[in-house]
């Protein structure tokens, strides 16, 4: 019984130590900029609407200066539609977070988690980023160019213009002709920068 509790302890140490490891910083993101794009199937100016979302917080992983994974939560709740005015921005704002697109009462957030960056011989993008992006619930992988600038603990992203499909998340009008005028297709692309943050601690 006494050996099995001092294995017990040897494991939970063990865990502590790989938690607090030296070397680990997180760099956490202070500026953010995210927008969105969505189409009626004809795409044409008049039948396309944009707006922004808010991230919520995001911050970067480093194991010493090896960048080695980010974590980021969007606010859904902040979903803006910006190409509409009065009556019509409110409707397609409310229709946009209720039960037939988004649910962000159910689904306040949405994550992404950034896996892995890739050099890219590109001339416009200079990386692909992969990760696993999670909307509704729904968790899937995704990749997309974007301008990657790591220096030392401080990290800057520019993505290209990207596409997700919709109906991977569940968002769609339920038995409604409508959404058959509507693109499978919603374009993101996002900036962001980071801060600096040692998080070692003493013992």
């Amino acid at each position: 019984m006494k050996r099995f509790l001092v294995l017990m302890m040897m494991c939970v140490g063990v865990s502590f130590v790989v938690a607090q490891k030296k070397g680990d910083k997180i760099s956490k993101v202070v500026t953010s900029e995210i927008k969105w794009w969505g189409h009626k199937v004809v795409k044409t100016v008049p039948t396309s609407h944009y707006g922004t979302l808010k991230l919520k917080s995001g911050k970067f992983t480093f194991d010493n200066t090896v960048l080695v994974d980010g974590e980021f939560v969007i606010d859904m709740r902040s979903l803006t539609v910006d190409d509409l005015t009065g009556a019509d921005k409110d409707k397609l704002t409310n229709d946009l977070k209720g039960n037939n697109f988004f649910e962000v009462k159910k689904f306040p957030t949405a994550k992404f988690h950034l896996k892995k960056i890739i050099p890219l011989a590109n001339a416009e993008y200079n990386s692909t980023i992969f990760g696993d992006v999670t909307i509704k619930g729904v968790r899937k992988t995704i990749s997309f160019p974007a301008n990657v600038h790591v220096t030392q603990f401080t990290v800057e992203i520019e993505s290209s213009r990207f596409s997700l499909n919709r109906r991977d998340f569940k968002i769609y009008y339920q038995n409604s002709l409508k959404d058959y005028f509507i693109k499978d297709e919603m374009d993101i692309q996002f900036k962001l920068s980071t801060q600096k943050i040692d998080n070692e601690r003493p013992l």
